[in-house]
């Protein structure tokens, strides 16, 4: 995108591809009255809709529907904006765009010249980008856009409604303008050194960025369960075969997704579903049973185990299911202990909960309670349930969230992405130092100034007052064409 010429007019398709009641071909750019009156027959009145035909270079008309006309800088890119809502069908869809580009070409009889010279194809992005760039919207809000479309649960999509609204960047301002504040102090005790001034007592320094990190704190506390609401939680249940996965993934989402049978290894590959817990997405994978790789049973069991130890090491936390029929046979014990040591240990990857599953069949077993656990005890958090009745389901859940980090009953959460807790990592690291620095009263008012700076900088990046054209385009290129 970075290539492209960010003045030219561009048009897109500003709906999802496939049937629907209502498609909708956008353009953007500057005068673009012209190509309205080429397409449509008539002059558009600015914020009002208008019925009538789309016409082709012939003046017959390839649909009927309506025509909207926003001026900049009062549109969503702040150029001048055209929408063309007609019927969704993408054939439909597509005559009116490459009408557009056609009609862009021909002369006006108002003007004697091009209705709207140099338009093009928008790229995936482009026009939020515009927006972006016109001052329309912050990086944050520009990324909110996405997230909502995105959203998979409600709690998510009222979070990126927030941000949509300007609520995280107006924390983030909130805090650079503080940031601001003390800037000026510093430099300007700096810049008059005769004057003697003891700025660290008169002007409250230490007080303010004690404040100043408290608030920020906040944020970034407001900021982690944001991104835990868009990004969810990678989930996977790991365990020898026959252990009760299937079940357990099944008994989470509600329906019958896995297949489920007495004979070992009936799941031979990753089977993904996306849950919520209180809004929360967890994403779930059922993998295939671990055990030794002579074990296996042929090629495609040994791919499989594979792909579970390579998704165990991408996941936030692994569910390893143990179970209670079998876990006084030595053998059975034995394997158990041979995939515990190859997990990831605490504090060195994704967080491992011990799962004793089948509580209802153990308890039927004659000798066997449901409570017994492993000899000698995994570390970690132990639960006992039942997948096939429920028993232990909801204790399970309420771990899961606690684990991630879940604040429940939270009121304001505003959506936010892994980049934006880094860069409020960034600048907390820095008022940490400027803090340092503060409570040296022999100087270092140099080195205070720089990290209040470099925190003021992280803090930009969120919002876009410092981003790299690296940055946009990444960010940008993400969104679906039309938007």
């Amino acid at each position: 995108m970075t290539g492209m010429d960010r003045d030219a007019p561009i048009v897109a398709v500003a709906t999802a591809s496939g049937r629907g009641a209502v498609g909708i071909v956008r353009v953007s750019g500057r005068g673009l009255l012209p190509l309205a009156r080429a397409l449509c027959g008539r002059e558009l009145v600015p914020r009002m809709a208008t019925y009538g035909p789309f016409r082709d270079a012939r003046g017959e008309p390839l649909d009927q529907g309506l025509a909207l006309y926003f001026p900049g800088p009062h549109s969503y890119t702040g150029e001048d904006v055209l929408e063309l809502q007609g019927h969704g069908g993408p054939v439909v869809m597509q005559l009116l765009l490459a009408r557009c580009l056609e009609a862009a070409a021909e002369v006006d009889a108002a003007t004697g010249r091009a209705c709207l010279p140099g338009l093009r194809l928008a790229e995936p992005g482009e026009f939020t980008q515009r927006a972006f760039l016109n001052d329309k919207i912050d990086l944050a809000q520009a990324e909110a856009i996405a997230d909502l479309i995105d959203a998979s649960t409600e709690a998510a999509a009222r979070s990126a409604t927030r941000s949509l609204g300007g609520a995280f960047s107006r924390e983030i301002d909130a805090l650079r303008e503080q940031i601001v504040q003390l800037r000026m102090l510093v430099e300007a005790t700096l810049d008059f050194p005769e004057e003697e001034i003891d700025f660290l007592e008169k002007a409250n320094a230490r007080g303010r960025l004690d404040r100043l990190q408290a608030t920020l704190d906040g944020v970034l506390g407001q900021a982690r369960q944001g991104a835990l609401l868009r990004e969810g939680l990678q989930v996977v249940l790991a365990g020898q075969p026959n252990a009760g996965k299937s079940s357990l993934l099944n008994a989470l989402a509600g329906a019958e997704l896995a297949i489920v049978t007495p004979i070992a290894g009936t799941t031979r590959d990753k089977v993904s579903e996306t849950v919520q817990i209180e809004g929360v997405p967890l994403h779930i994978i059922d993998t295939a049973g671990l055990r030794a790789d002579h074990e296996a049973s042929d090629e495609v069991e040994r791919i499989g185990m594979a792909r579970s130890w390579q998704a165990i090491a991408e996941a936030d936390a692994v569910l390893f299911l143990h179970d209670l029929t079998r876990v006084n046979e030595p053998a059975y014990a034995q394997a158990d202990a041979d995939i515990a040591a190859r997990l990831p240990a605490p504090g060195q990857g994704a967080t491992v909960l011990h799962i004793f599953n089948k509580a209802d069949a153990a308890q039927a077993v004659s000798g066997v309670d449901a409570d017994v656990r492993a000899e000698p005890q995994p570390p970690g958090e132990v639960l006992t349930l039942s997948a096939r009745t429920g028993e232990g389901l909801q204790a399970l859940r309420q771990t899961l969230l606690r684990q991630a980090g879940w604040q429940a009953a939270q009121e304001g959460v505003f959506i936010a992405r892994q980049r934006h807790v880094q860069a409020l990592n960034a600048a907390r690291e820095h008022l940490s130092l400027a803090q340092a620095h503060a409570a040296q009263r022999d100087g270092a008012l140099d080195l205070l100034a720089e990290e209040l700076r470099l925190a003021h900088n992280a803090l930009g990046r969120i919002t876009g007052a410092f981003s790299a054209d690296d940055l946009l385009g990444e960010i940008f290129t993400r969104f679906c064409i039309g938007k």
